[in-house]
Parts: structure tokens; C-alpha cells; sequence
């Protein structure tokens, strides 16, 4: 298993959790099961969480720019909560993205889950 992907009811948010290596297979899955539970049951917040999560996943950064992002706005997403991996590698890819996507979506960075929750809880 690489993640866990559910539907917070209470709080009105995906809460993905990303466990181990990733890949470009993985990464792309995952974020296409966004994109589908999004156009199912619409809502404008992620949180997105790499307490887990090990090593480097720049080589999916391209798709999530270029094909995800696009995909994922489509479908209503507005706020991302991203919690940062402690693998100094996923921290410098997820740094990586947000470089390349913050112009279009707002993706927040942090280092604790209670941080990301709060912040998520004051978006619309």
C-alpha cells in the first residue's frame, strides 16, 4: 500500500496519506483518485500528508504540474495542506512543486498535521 485516500465528512476535506517510496505509477494513482473522488463528491480543500513518506518524488513534478494540477483545479480543489515529509529528499521535492504550482492553486506548507488542520479549517 502507498496511500490511504479518505473523505473527511466532518471537516469537509481528502486527507491523503502517503506511506513509503513513491513512484511515478504511485504519484499518479493517487492523484487521479483525488480527481475522481473530487468530481464525485465535490470539495475545495486537501490535506495531503508525508509524514511517511520516503525519499524523492521529482520525477512525478512534471505531471502534476502539467497534467494534475490542471485536472484537480477542474474538479473544484482550491486549498492544499501539505504536510512535509521528514526525509530531507521529499522535503526538497515538495518544495520543488509548490514553486511550480503556487501561481495556480493555494498550497500551503507544514510540519505538523495540527498546523495543516488549522490552517485548512480558515479556507472556504
Amino acid at each position: 500500500m502507498y496511500a490511504t485516500v479518505e473523505r473527511n465528512t466532518t471537516d469537509n476535506w481528502i486527507h491523503a496519506r502517503w506511506l513509503g517510496r513513491q513512484t511515478l505509477g504511485t504519484i499518479m494513482d493517487g492523484g487521479l483518485t483525488y480527481v475522481d473522488m473530487l468530481r464525485a463528491e465535490p470539495c475545495s480543500r486537501l490535506l495531503n500528508d508525508h509524514r511517511e513518506l520516503v525519499g524523492t518524488f521529482t520525477e512525478a513534478n512534471d505531471w502534476i504540474q502539467q497534467v494534475w494540477t490542471p485536472l484537480i483545479i477542474s474538479a473544484g480543489l482550491r486549498s492544499f495542506a501539505q504536510v512535509v515529509s521528514p526525509d530531507v529528499f521529499g522535503q526538497l521535492s515538495i518544495e520543488d512543486l509548490q514553486y511550480r504550482i503556487a501561481d495556480q492553486l493555494d498550497i500551503q506548507l507544514f510540519d505538523s498535521l495540527t498546523a495543516a488542520q488549522a490552517w485548512l479549517r480558515t479556507q472556504p
